[in-house]
């Protein structure tokens, strides 16, 4: 069977992220969101799988290749133009990204299912595929059921008895809302889709094509699932999602790493004598880390892949990205600390060069600042006067 992955956009809300790597590779626990898509995609023998691309698509093309390790196929379709030898990202929208691919190949010549790259789900694409043909439509989402008291949050599917789409509310007041069904961003579709999406233009699934086919009359469905869905829609979002999992609250969603003690999981080729440090669960510790004895360790906290953990350093409830070096005298607490981003679980940003705080977090690869007379992460640092000066806050 075939699908497509949605890894186009520029994902503006989730920047600075994503001005170092596309959305679908943000990590969770440590693994690109998209990996957890295809990987069920394979489960569900789609095996056929197509990506566009846009917005840092070497990132995505280099990470899966052809798609083998997973037991897949995949293609990428770039979206995009070469101006003065530099590739500009030209994203052509959801459904155009979709024609595109038709035009080219002909690659969508059975029922196939269309999902965005920036969400985790466990949904049962199997069942899903099965309720989309005995309907019989061109077109069918998959939707979720919310609370009423939730559904501004969300685009809202209206249906018939039977199921059929007859209307669409972009982010209702909860009084005005007609339903509280939501669309997951999950698709199927058959091969006529294409009669309704124009060429060669950008276009939108669900704000253009999905109205097109209501107008139209067509037989196109919702079907109600329940599923576990994780949308890293936004910064606040990666450490909602990678909370709730440590604490248990997303059942299924494997944690990487050996648990060595209740609530600690630890990956390989590390250096880490956890009962010479201060640590309170949940925390993982990545492969490859070094973590200094006397360290302190609150979480929920990620220490990713291959960084160090200087003895005296104090991490609480934070996410730190690989190869971070965390000095001696850093105190981070409720932040995400990718590459030379320093960032508050609200999405306030701050710039460790900017801040002079390189000597204190930085990148575990490169050589190692003098070390002086420095102050927490949260504090001072000696200004070029012999004075103190308030760097973060």
């Amino acid at each position: 069977m075939k699908g497509m992955i949605l890894a186009a956009g520029k994902g503006t809300r989730v920047r600075p992220i994503t001005q170092i790597i596309p959305k679908p590779m943000i990590p969770i626990l440590g693994k690109p969101v998209m990996e957890s898509m295809i990987q069920l995609f394979a489960s569900h023998g789609i095996d056929k799988i197509v990506v566009n691309t846009s917005h840092l698509a070497e990132v995505i093309e280099n990470y899966f290749g052809d798609g083998h390790h997973f037991n897949v196929q995949l293609s990428f379709s770039y979206e995009g133009e070469i101006v003065d030898g530099n590739f500009v990202s030209k994203a052509m929208g959801s459904a155009g990204g979709m024609r595109k691919i038709q035009d080219f190949s002909g690659f969508f010549d059975e029922t196939f299912v269309v999902v965005c790259g920036d969400a985790w789900i466990d949904l049962d694409l199997t069942e899903a595929v099965r309720r989309h043909k005995k309907n019989g439509g061109i077109a069918t989402i998959v939707t979720r059921d919310v609370a009423l008291e939730e559904v501004s949050k969300y685009g809202v599917v209206v249906t018939d008895s039977y199921g059929k789409v007859t209307s669409f509310q972009e982010k209702p007041a909860m009084e005005e809302a007609l339903s509280t069904q939501i669309n997951t961003g999950i698709y199927i579709f058959e091969p006529a889709i294409f009669d309704y999406i124009p060429a060669e233009q950008e276009y939108d699934i669900g704000s253009e094509l999905f109205p097109k086919l209501v107008e139209s009359n067509v037989d196109f469905y919702a079907t109600s699932m329940d599923f576990q869905w994780l949308d890293v829609g936004n910064i606040s979002d990666i450490w909602t999602v990678t909370s709730d999992i440590m604490k248990g609250k997303v059942p299924g969603y494997p944690i990487p790493g050996t648990q060595v003690k209740p609530g600690i999981w630890v990956g390989i080729n590390t250096v880490f004598d956890i009962d010479s440090c201060d640590i309170t669960p949940p925390v993982i510790v990545s492969s490859g880390c070094e973590i200094q004895p006397g360290a302190t360790i609150e979480g929920p906290v990620v220490i990713g892949a291959n960084s160090k953990v200087e003895s005296g350093a104090v991490i609480k409830q934070s996410l730190v990205s690989e190869y971070i070096h965390v000095a001696a005298s850093a105190y981070v607490e409720e932040k995400t600390v990718f590459g030379d981003y320093f960032i508050s679980h609200d999405g306030y940003t701050q710039s460790l060069s900017e801040l002079k705080a390189v000597n204190i977090l930085n990148d575990r690869r490169q050589v190692q600042p003098m070390m002086g007379s420095l102050g927490s992460i949260s504090t001072y640092i000696p200004s070029a006067t012999g004075e103190e000066e308030d760097i973060l806050n």
